[in-house]
Parts: C-alpha cells; structure tokens; sequence
C-alpha cells in the first residue's frame, strides 16, 4: 500500500497519481509535480488515500510544491502565448499548404515544449512545419494528431440532447461503442439520429447497454418462434423496456393483426437473433 494524491491536468481528463511528500492536500488544490513531460501544473482530483501496489505505475513522482503566486502568473502568461502561437501555427500551415486543421496549443508550464493538436483525414508530412515553428519560437515542438472525439472533448458544445457534451464535461476516457449497442436497443440506426456533433457514434450508447444486455437475455427477439396461450407463433416486434411483444400467430390468417403478450407469457421455442444486414454496415461504416 502507498499514500498517494490524484492529479488531472486537464479540466475533465485522467488522473494520475502522485506521492504527496507528506503533504495533506484537498480537492481543487493547484500543484507542480514532475511528469514524463517535465514540470506541469495540475489541480488535485483525489486526496490523500491509501491504494495498493498493483494499481501504481513505479517509480512514483513526488509532489514538487502548492502552487504560488508566481505560478498562478506563469500560467496566465502561457495561456496568453498558447493564443499567439495558435496564430503562429495556422499562418505557417497555410504558408505550407498541409491538408491538416489546428484544434489547440499548449505550452508546457516550464515552457519546455509546445504541443500543437491537429486534426487531418490521413498522414500528414509535417517535418517541414517543424522545422519553421522551432525556429520561431526555439524550444521544443510536438504536432501531435488527434481524432474528431477528442476534438469535440477538447472544444466542448453542445449535444444534440442540448446539454453539454459527455465528453467534455465529466468523461475522463473514451468508451468503446458499437453499431450493435444502437441495434440491441431498438433505436433507428439513421446516421442522423445515433451519431453526435463529432460525427461518430453518441458516447451516451454505452451508458444503458448493461440493462439491455441484461433484457435482451430475457426477451425473445424478434424472428423467435414462441409458445403462446393462444398457440404457436412468429415474434414480429418486441419492446425490451415495457417487456412486450407482438407475436404473429401462426394459426390465423396472413393478414391477421399480431397478438400482444407479456415477456412472461410465453415461452421460447427457438430463440431469433441480432445482425446487422450488409446495407446497414455500409450505410454506417465510418461512424465507430
């Protein structure tokens, strides 16, 4: 076991843990400490507490001090520079004419290093954009590029839902979704309706996919034969929150309205099963 602090450097991003050289801090407390990127200002996310060996990352950083007066000054000084070379940047880019866009510069707090985040539809040759940008501002540069969702979380806005969005108001990591979350749950799987701002699939998918995992284990799909008290019959519809179904029944005729049961009702003669057709694939490949 080891005492340990948790620091998040960036308003909702992941928290990394830290020793805090016998020193009590409290949430929302802004601190220096070391990172792989050399010395950062982060602000802490999780007090002092006790966690087990396995879920460090060895060797351990210590905490460097509280933030001063003098670092709070620091700060606003990079942040009024991160505006001028995001100026820089998108003027050189153009000048060089790379199909890339510029999304945000940070400087490091000991201005060690400058990181400009890209978004671009391929590879891009940047070298040569190196090379004039460290001549301009003679210190390390990292173009590092990035995808349409952590675009969104770095921006923010808001969703179609008309809140802010997930990503950038409390998801620290990305969670996987898939096609098949939106299909086991019934909804329409126009690009339109299940894609969010960033135009890949809604991050909010993976938030009730456990419940529906959970029913659909316990709901006949639909093209299930089932057993009903009015006979044998051709699940055409179901309803996975109301626990409905609505079961073609095979001793009426053709065009005989389906029959609606309770999930409790009937019982599974052979179970149907959930795919995605090939004209749904293409229609959404690209949105995962």
């Amino acid at each position: 076991m080891a005492e340990v602090i948790g620091v998040r450097f960036k308003e909702v991003g992941k928290v990394y843990y830290f020793d805090p050289d016998n020193q009590k801090l409290h949430i929302g407390d802004t601190v220096i400490v070391e990172t792989a990127r050399g010395i950062e200002c982060g602000k802490i996310a999780m007090e002092n507490k006790e966690v087990g060996d396995d879920d460090i990352v060895h060797p351990l950083k210590k905490l460097i001090r509280k933030a001063t007066k003098e670092d709070f000054k620091r700060l606003e000084e990079n942040q009024r520079k991160e505006k001028e070379a995001l100026k820089i940047c998108e003027k050189k880019i153009a000048d060089h004419g790379l199909e890339m866009k510029l999304v945000d510069v940070e400087y490091t707090f000991d201005n060690s290093k400058i990181l400009f985040y890209f978004t671009a539809d391929g590879r891009v040759d940047f070298r040569a954009l190196v090379k004039d940008l460290a001549s301009v501002f003679r210190t390390r540069i990292e173009l590092r590029q990035i995808g349409v969702r952590d675009e969104s979380k770095m921006l923010g806005g808001l969703g179609v839902c008309g809140r802010p969005f997930c990503c950038s108001s409390f998801l620290g990591e990305f969670h996987p979704v898939s096609i098949k979350m939106a299909k086991e749950q019934g909804l329409s799987l126009s690009p339109t309706k299940i894609s969010g701002t960033c135009g890949r699939l809604m991050c909010c998918l993976k938030y009730e996919q456990d419940a529906y995992t959970d029913l659909l284990k316990r709901t006949p799909k639909v093209g299930a034969i089932v057993k009903t008290p009015l006979g044998r019959g051709l699940v055409v519809e179901n309803n996975l929150l109301s626990q409905t179904l609505k079961v073609k029944m095979d001793n009426t005729p053709d065009d005989a309205a389906p029959q609606t049961f309770k999930v409790r009702q009937v019982r599974i003669v052979k179970d149907g099963y959930i795919k995605l057709n090939k004209k749904e694939m293409d229609d959404l490949k690209g949105l995962e």
